[in-house]
């Protein structure tokens, strides 16, 4: 996954889509995503990741994994 390059990502977790003029902000794990995606990491890593950096276990760092992906690709965030 990568995030699409007409598409600003800021240090703070802020994103803005100058196509459609939606912008949004994400938590912490939520920039740990996006980061992740932005230096191309394969989502294996990216999981384990999050596994080490939060408090979660792996099912739900799966669920909320996937839910998230999902969420960019709907808002047409992501290649």
């Amino acid at each position: 996954m990568k995030i699409r390059k007409n598409v600003a990502v800021s240090d703070s977790g802020f994103l803005f889509n100058p196509l459609t003029g939606d912008s949004f902000s994400v938590n912490p794990i939520g920039q740990t995503i996006i980061s992740s995606f932005k230096e191309n990491k394969p989502e294996s890593e990216i999981l384990e990741n999050i596994l080490e950096e939060y408090r979660v276990d792996k099912n739900t760092a799966e669920k909320d994994l996937n839910d998230f992906k999902r969420m960019l690709e709907n808002y047409k965030l992501i290649d």
